[in-house]
C-alpha cells in the first residue's frame, strides 16, 4: 500500500514507517559499503518518488517560462507554479498571496534585511519599518548564521545596536530570558522556531506577545519546523519566516519566504528586474504586489513544482504524526546520549521538549573523528559547527556531531546510532 492510499493517523505504526521508507530510493543505498543509516536530515532531507517524479513530469512535459508566454504551454506551467504555491501556503496556514518563492531560506532571510535596508534609505519610511541609532535588532546566541549575518549587517547599515539573548551551559533560553531582552528599543526580533544544534522549540508565541507590546517586527527562522511540525505562521502572528525546500523532502534551489500581509505591502523589494513590475519608463518604475514583488526574473519552477509534491507528501502522511515519531526520537537519542559515559548532551535534557535530533561532544575526540567512525559503520550524521559559531563558542567547544532524525528515521536506526557512538572513546583510546 503506498503512502497516499494510508489515511493519516496520530503515529507512524510500523506498517506506515515501511511504506514511508518505500518511497526513498536512496534509503536503499550503500555509499559505505553497508546499509546507509541516514541522520543527516537537519542539513539535507532525502526525497520520496513522488517529489523526484513531478519534478521530472514537469520538465518533460509543461516546461515553460510562467506569467510569459500566450502558448498552452506556458499557460500549463503558470498553472502549475500557482498551484504549488496554494499548497505551500495550505501547508503552513498562510493566505497564498503571502508566500513568495526565494533560492532558499538563507536568500528569504536576507530579502526581509535587504528590503528593510531599502526601505530606510527612502525619504518616506513607514514607521513600522524605521530602524536607526537607539534601536534594537534581537537575535539569540544559537541562531544559524543565515538568520543572523543579515541583521548584523542591517544594524550596521541603519546604526541599530545588535543585541542577542544569551544561552545557557546547555545552549538552550526561555520565553523569561526573551522577555527581558525585549524592550522598547526592540525593532525587530529575529529567532529560530526550533535549534538547529540543540533542537530546543522557541517559545514563539511569548515573543510575538512581548514584540508586539512594544511594537516589534517578529522574523522566524522556520527552517527546522516546518517540515516536522503543524505550523501556522497566520496563527502564530509572526510578520516574516523563511524556510528551504531541501530540508522538506524537496529539491535544492528553492526556498520560501512569508510576509504578513501588512509588512508585505509597506517592503519595498530588495532585488528588481523582470516579472515583478507593472510600469517601467527610463527613469520610474512601479511593481506589483505582493508576493510577485518579490520574485525578480525567471524563478526555479520544475523545483517549485517538486516542493508542492513535497508537501502534498507531508500533508499524506499527516505533520501531527510526524512530530510525534520525531519527539519520540528525539527523546530516544538524548536519553541513550547521556547514558554513554563521557559524552556529553548539548540542548534540553532527556524528558524536556526537543526536536527529533542530537548534538553531542565526545570528551577527548574530535568531531570529525566521531563522524568518521560513524561513518565507517553506513551512520551519515553532520559533524562541525553547524553554521553556528557563536553558539559553539558559547559552549566552548568547536565543533559537535550532530544525529537528526525525520520521517523516515526508524527506532533501530537511532539504536545502532548510540550502539556505534557508545565504542567511540575506546576505539581512539580516550580517557
Amino acid at each position: 500500500m503506498s503512502i497516499e492510499q494510508q489515511a493519516p493517523t496520530g503515529a507512524l505504526d510500523a506498517e506506515r514507517l515501511a511504506a514511508i521508507r518505500a518511497d526513498f530510493p536512496i534509503l536503499a543505498a550503500e555509499p559505505a559499503g553497508m546499509p546507509l543509516v541516514y541522520l543527516d536530515s537537519g542539513a539535507t532531507s532525502q526525497q520520496p518518488r513522488q517529489v523526484l517524479d513531478a519534478e521530472w513530469a514537469f520538465r518533460t512535459g509543461r516546461n515553460a517560462a510562467v506569467h510569459r508566454g500566450a502558448h498552452t504551454l506556458a499557460a500549463l506551467a503558470t498553472d502549475d507554479y500557482e498551484s504549488a504555491r496554494e499548497r505551500i501556503a495550505r501547508l503552513v496556514g498562510a493566505h497564498p498571496d503571502t508566500v513568495s518563492w526565494a533560492m532558499n531560506a538563507t536568500d528569504a532571510l536576507n530579502e526581509v534585511a535587504l528590503s528593510l535596508a531599502e526601505a530606510n534609505r527612502a525619504a518616506a519610511v513607514d514607521p513600522r519599518l524605521r530602524i536607526g541609532a537607539g534601536d534594537e535588532i534581537l537575535v539569540t546566541e544559537a541562531e544559524h548564521h543565515a538568520n543572523l549575518l543579515p541583521w548584523q549587517r542591517l544594524a550596521d547599515e541603519t546604526g541599530a545596536t545588535l543585541r542577542w539573548i544569551a544561552v545557557d551551559d546547555d545552549g538552550v533560553w526561555t520565553a523569561e530570558d526573551a522577555a527581558a531582552a525585549i524592550t522598547e528599543r526592540t525593532r525587530l526580533v529575529a529567532i529560530a522556531h526550533v535549534s538547529n544544534v540543540t533542537g530546543l522549540v522557541a517559545p514563539v508565541d511569548a515573543i510575538v506577545a512581548a514584540a508586539r507590546a512594544h511594537g516589534a517586527l517578529v522574523v522566524l527562522d522556520a527552517c527546522q519546523s516546518v517540515p516536522h511540525r503543524p505550523v501556522d505562521l497566520a496563527g502564530l502572528g509572526v510578520d516574516a519566516a523563511a524556510f528551504s525546500g531541501h530540508k522538506m523532502l524537496g529539491p535544492g534551489g528553492v526556498g520560501v519566504l512569508y510576509l504578513r500581509p501588512e509588512l508585505a505591502a509597506a517592503l519595498p523589494p530588495a532585488r528588481v528586474g523582470g516579472s515583478m513590475i507593472t510600469t517601467v519608463t527610463m527613469t520610474e518604475r512601479e511593481f506589483l504586489p505582493a508576493p510577485q514583488r518579490f520574485e525578480a526574473g525567471t524563478q526555479p519552477v520544475s523545483a517549485i513544482v517538486g516542493l508542492a509534491a513535497a508537501a502534498d507528501y507531508l500533508e499524506a502522511v499527516g505533520l501531527a504524526a510526524i512530530d510525534a515519531h520525531e519527539l519520540a526520537l528525539g527523546q530516544r537519542l538524548a536519553a541513550g546520549v547521556v547514558s554513554i559515559p563521557g559524552v556529553r548532551l548539548v540542548g534540553p535534557r532527556p524528558g524536556e521538549e526537543r526536536a527529533g535530533l542530537a548534538s553531542v561532544v565526545v570528551d577527548g575526540v574530535h568531531a570529525h573523528d566521531v563522524g568518521q567512525v560513524l561513518d565507517a559503520q553506513g551512520i551519515a550524521v553532520r559533524v562541525g559547527h553547524h553554521c553556528a559559531q557563536p553558539l559553539h563558542r558559547r559552549l566552548g567547544v568547536a565543533a559537535t556531531t550532530r544525529a537528526s532524525a525525520y520521517l523516515y528515521t526508524t527506532e533501530a536506526e537511532v539504536d545502532r546510532f548510540l550502539d556505534v557512538l557508545s565504542g567511540v572513546r575506546d576505539y581512539f583510546g580516550a580517557r
